[in-house]
């Protein structure tokens, strides 16, 4: 079992930035990748950022790419996500989890999840 508890979550003004945390309770032999995902209100959950433990070969989704920047520090378990010109449409609850597959942008491939942190960007 692993326990993924994100944070860095709030409120922020449109242009600008937020950097998230999420902390994994121990490293797992085999789940390598650690992913961000985020659901807006109404919406479902869609994939952010994607990095690998040992390479940190990271993924983006199309939308993030060249504003968002997911990093991992090994030693401390954790995962970030920097997050920098952000826009209202980046209003979400941001979510990590960790699977066993490779970089993969589906729900599915991931087995354990944070209870998410709320990031609201104001226009």
């Amino acid at each position: 079992q692993v326990q993924l508890v994100e944070s860095g979550g709030g409120l922020v003004q449109a242009g600008g930035s937020l950097r998230l945390s999420c902390t994994a309770s121990r490293r797992t032999f085999g789940y390598e990748t650690m992913a961000w995902f985020r659901q807006a209100p109404g919406k479902e959950r869609r994939f952010v950022a994607a990095i690998r433990w040992n390479s940190g070969t990271v993924y983006y989704a199309d939308s993030v790419k060249g504003r968002f920047s997911i990093s991992r520090d090994s030693a401390k378990n954790t995962v970030y996500l920097q997050m920098n010109s952000l826009k209202p449409e980046d209003t979400a609850d941001y979510y990590c989890a960790t699977g066993t597959r490779g970089l993969s942008d589906s729900q599915s491939d991931y087995s354990y999840w944070g209870q998410g942190t709320q990031v609201t960007v104001s226009s």
